[in-house]
């Protein structure tokens, strides 16, 4: 089976000169079609700094990040975008516009869907609101909803484009036991469902029993691959 995410002497830093701070150091990585991957590592070990790679959020300075095939280094502003329009974002701030409702804040993410209609969007919108237990809150703005609520709206705008590749960082960070399991138990539904990869950052060790695999990150590397799931 071909990965779906595909990394090779990954290198990068920060600030230039006598500031430069390296934060990865050579990573080698391959994250498979359908599975379900949990990073962990302390703070400052890189591991947003390379889910922020893998979604082509920031440039590649040196190194092969190749997602479903597409090389990422060297690519052209309108290649990546077409290869963001593949993964859902997930980060522990849920980032909805306060001026839109639930519903709206999730169909934004089918805008760069342009051979949806408004009404495809809609109903795709409504689809994932009800899988994620926000059946009666579609028309709520985010300032009437939980917290919980607020990041099963993150999630259901993440998702709603049936994604290949999902990249969560700390989703559960902000939330209580009981909705942290939620959102994840969320994720792992949809994500399975729908056929897509999760690299999901975290410290949460309350929903490691969801992985297929676990790395630890440690300065910038690789430190540890655990195989939980066959």
């Amino acid at each position: 089976m071909e990965p779906a995410v595909t990394v090779r002497h990954l290198y990068h830093a920060f600030g230039k000169g006598d500031l430069r701070k390296p934060v990865l150091n050579d990573v080698n990585l391959d994250i498979y079609q359908g599975e379900i991957v949990i990073m962990r590592g302390p703070s400052g070990s890189g591991k947003t700094t390379l889910l922020t790679l893998i979604g082509a959020l920031r440039s590649i300075q040196q190194g092969s990040v190749c997602v479903f095939g597409r090389e990422l280094y060297g690519a052209s502003k309108s290649q990546l975008v077409e290869i963001r329009q593949q993964i859902g974002f997930i980060f522990q701030s849920h980032n909805l516009l306060e001026s839109l409702t639930a519903q709206q804040n999730v169909g934004m993410s089918l805008r760069l869907h342009e051979h949806l209609s408004i009404e495809e969007r809609i109903a795709r919108s409504q689809m994932i609101l009800s899988s994620v237990g926000l059946a009666n809150r579609m028309d709520y703005y985010p300032g009437k909803l939980s917290g919980g609520q607020k990041q099963r709206i993150a999630i259901a705008r993440a998702l709603v484009g049936e994604p290949l590749l999902v990249l969560a960082d700390e989703p559960t960070a902000a939330l209580d036991s009981k909705s942290g399991r939620d959102v994840v138990n969320i994720m792992q539904k949809l994500a399975k469902q729908q056929g897509s990869t999760i690299l999901l950052v975290t410290h949460d060790s309350r929903i490691l029993d969801v992985a297929d695999r676990i790395l630890r990150m440690e300065d910038g590397q690789v430190t540890q691959d655990t195989l939980l799931k066959t």
